[in-house]
């Protein structure tokens, strides 16, 4: 069963930076991407960054130039570096991974099958 764990979430003032952590487990196959999506009070959880099996990015416009999202070579760490911090980046984050079945991946809930509990991020002014 495939596990994904957060860590590293934590409040920070507006401009400030924090780096999130997903431990993944489980995945009994080889190809598969990863994401962070990320979820505001009020609002919809809306994706923030995919890494692809080839380790191709793609980013939400809203954090082009600000998050970075990375992985290690065994694909089994996740990351998402966070720089100049906005109030509007708070929100619970989750890490996702791909499902069975291949096919393009998108930044989309739809392409994703495993999610992670979340860990909570808070900018303030």
């Amino acid at each position: 069963q495939v596990q994904l764990v957060e860590s590293g979430g934590g409040s920070v003032q507006a401009g400030g930076s924090l780096t999130l952590s997903c431990a993944v487990s489980g995945y009994t196959y080889t190809f598969y991407s990863l994401a962070w999506f990320r979820q505001a009070p009020g609002k919809e959880r809306e994706g923030v960054a995919l890494i692809d099996n080839d380790g191709v990015t793609t980013y939400a416009d809203s954090v082009k130039g600000r998050f970075t999202i990375s992985r290690d070579n065994s694909k089994t760490s996740l990351y998402l570096e966070m720089n100049s911090l906005k109030p509007e980046d708070t929100a619970m984050y989750y890490c996702a991974g791909e499902g069975p079945g291949g096919g393009q991946v998108q930044l989309e809930e739809v392409d994703f099958a495993y999610w992670g509990q979340g860990t909570q991020v808070t900018v303030s002014t």
